[in-house]
């Protein structure tokens, strides 16, 4: 038997999440049985999708259970295992994060190579955020040659692999929005955007216009709300939108406006489509391939937003709703 320690849901959070809404719990592991592995997880991710989940409410995910452990993206070592196919010691990637110490099937888990990234790195880059990025920019809105790229959140997991990706596969501007002037820096001088937005100093739509009066081709939304709104303002035809996110709504306790330009898509024939990275699983391995490419050449970079200890997890998740972070936000579990 081994002793774990979980973070479960409290209460369902009203408005924005707080720290009574999640507590810490103890309890006992058996030792895993055929199929099975026991996993000591060292790093595990928070993410703004797992607002949602909060939410006792039907969506493309179930929603987490009132008085059970969260889940999320993890990553660790094998501790023990009841599958030939791993051994103590190897380190893997899986979904049950938000506790110290994890039992799962082996068929839920899968090996890393932490030769070429630290294992932290398939939580953000070469993980969930930087698949999304991907599959968002080849597939849902693809980048062309020449195009102007927007990017909201742009100094967060997915929108900061997402302003480097569209650059890399041919974007001739890409443009970012961030929230203060060290972010905004950040996108620009880091990432290598050509210009910054920052939605703090003044209306979006307005500095859009400024910055690109001749509009945008592509833009990758994690944020919605007035940045959709601004964006769907400076579409040009043909215009594309992925639509990863919509952070600025994930905590409101009433239903939020939505744009009211929807009417230029009309006229401009513009597309606007919704997105789950877990139906673009068929883009792994060319992801890996390039992304992990562009990682060792140095071509793209990603920076680490780092909270110590499984107990200091609500706090990060609750930091993140508020953009606290630059970069990927990471628990380091142990």
């Amino acid at each position: 038997m081994t002793t774990a320690r979980e973070i479960h849901l409290k209460q369902r959070p009203h408005g924005e999440p707080r720290l009574g809404d999640f507590e810490l719990v103890e309890t006992e592991l058996p030792d895993p049985g055929d199929g099975e592995l026991l996993v000591r997880n060292t790093w595990m991710s928070v993410d703004p999708y797992m607002r949602g989940r909060m939410n006792d409410v039907k969506s493309y995910v179930p929603p987490f259970e009132v008085g059970a452990a969260l889940e999320g993206g993890a990553v660790g070592e094998v501790v023990a295992s009841g599958d030939e196919r791993y051994a103590p010691g190897d380190r893997v990637l899986h979904g049950f994060g938000w506790r110290d110490h994890a039992l799962l099937p082996a068929k839920r888990v899968q090996k890393i190579d932490t030769t070429v990234v630290p294992e932290q790195a398939y939580l953000g880059v070469l993980g969930m955020p930087g698949l999304t990025a991907y599959a968002g920019l080849v597939e849902v809105a693809p980048v062309r040659d020449g195009d102007v790229v927007l990017i909201s959140a742009a100094a967060g997991a997915v929108g900061s692999a997402a302003t480097q990706i569209a650059r890399l596969l041919g974007a001739s501007r890409v443009i970012g929005i961030a929230g203060g002037p060290e972010k905004c820096a950040y996108v620009t001088e880091e990432l290598g955007a050509n210009t910054a937005i920052d939605y703090k100093a003044g209306k979006v739509g307005a500095q859009l216009r400024a910055i690109a009066p001749d509009g945008i081709d592509v833009f990758f939304d994690n944020v919605g709300g007035e940045q959709l709104e601004a964006a769907i303002g400076s579409l040009r035809l043909h215009g594309r939108v992925a639509l990863c996110g919509a952070i600025s709504g994930y905590n409101a306790t009433e239903a939020q406006p939505g744009p009211r330009n929807m009417w230029r898509l009309i006229g401009i024939r513009a597309q606007l489509r919704g997105m789950i990275v877990t139906d673009h699983a068929h883009l792994r391995d060319r992801f890996i391939e390039q992304v992990g490419g562009w990682l060792a050449s140095g071509a793209l970079r990603y920076r680490e937003t780092v909270v110590d200890g499984l107990d200091a997890a609500p706090q990060a998740f609750i930091d993140l709703l508020r953009g606290a972070n630059t970069g990927k936000m990471l628990v380091r579990v142990g």
